[in-house]
């Protein structure tokens, strides 16, 4: 089995409307985002993927949130926690990459609140 991954970053406010501490306050972070790409056929030219279309597939997902409330995206029903940022990171790939056949190779994507505190989403 093979497997690339690629990276990007962005920095985004939440809260966290059913949790009660600190969290449950407006804060931001800078966060970390990788996708994964397995798959054990290499094409033609001995590659999984194009790094560069990953890494434009992850870029264009997170530039969506970069630099906003999260609260704000109904789709995290004002609760954006690290796993509902991964997990809407995944689906905007495979959108992205439907026109290829690289969406079959998406495994998971890990989003990093800090350095020491990671959620990751994966195919079923």
């Amino acid at each position: 089995m093979y497997e690339i991954r690629v990276e990007a970053d962005f920095a985004a406010a939440h809260f966290l409307a059913d949790y009660h501490g600190k969290c449950e306050n407006l804060h931001g972070h800078n966060y970390k985002a990788y996708a994964h790409f397995r798959g054990s056929e290499l094409d033609s030219g001995g590659m999984l993927m194009d790094f560069s279309e990953a890494k434009q597939a992850l870029r264009k997902a997170c530039a969506a949130l970069d630099h906003c409330n999260l609260n704000d995206r109904a789709e995290f029903a004002q609760n954006p926690s690290a796993e509902r940022i991964a997990r809407y990171i995944f689906e905007r790939i495979r959108e992205s990459l439907t026109d290829t056949d690289c969406s079959a190779a998406l495994f998971a994507v890990d989003v990093f609140e800090t350095p020491g505190s990671r959620a990751r989403y994966t195919a079923l």
